[in-house]
């Protein structure tokens, strides 16, 4: 992936993790080793073009590894890099995020909870840009 001069370390992670289906893949595979077909089925309303681009711009980023096996018909296999795996407590964090946000945990009367929470699981430090 092409580096883009910035100031903001997020955009940065949104640069490789952005985009509609990203993010879910990563999700699957934290659970393991996927052959093309299991993702698409574990993914509803993804194409299968649009799950090659994907898996293929994270495998150009380093993110996920192809593994082709030699049989017929072709067996494909993708799982996550190191790098990919240490995406895991970025994708646990939005996730957590998302079950409170459904959970209706993040009104305003109770976001204070949250924050409080969320600092002390980063030792109240803000993001670190490097």
């Amino acid at each position: 992936m092409a580096q883009r001069n910035t100031k903001c370390p997020a955009e940065t992670t949104l640069g490789v993790i952005g985009g509609r289906w990203k993010v879910v893949l990563l999700y699957h595979l934290f659970h393991g080793t996927k052959r093309f077909s299991q993702l698409r089925r574990a993914i509803s309303g993804i194409t299968q073009k649009m799950l090659t681009q994907q898996l293929r711009e994270m495998e150009r980023d380093g993110l996920v590894h192809r593994e082709v096996y030699a049989a017929v018909p072709p067996k494909v296999e993708y799982s996550l890099t190191p790098l990919g795996m240490s995406l895991e407590p970025v994708i646990d964090a939005m996730c957590d995020w998302g079950l409170r946000y459904r959970r209706g945990e993040l009104q305003p009367d109770a976001i204070n909870l949250v924050v409080a929470d969320l600092a002390a699981k980063h030792d109240g430090q803000p993001a670190q840009s490097k």
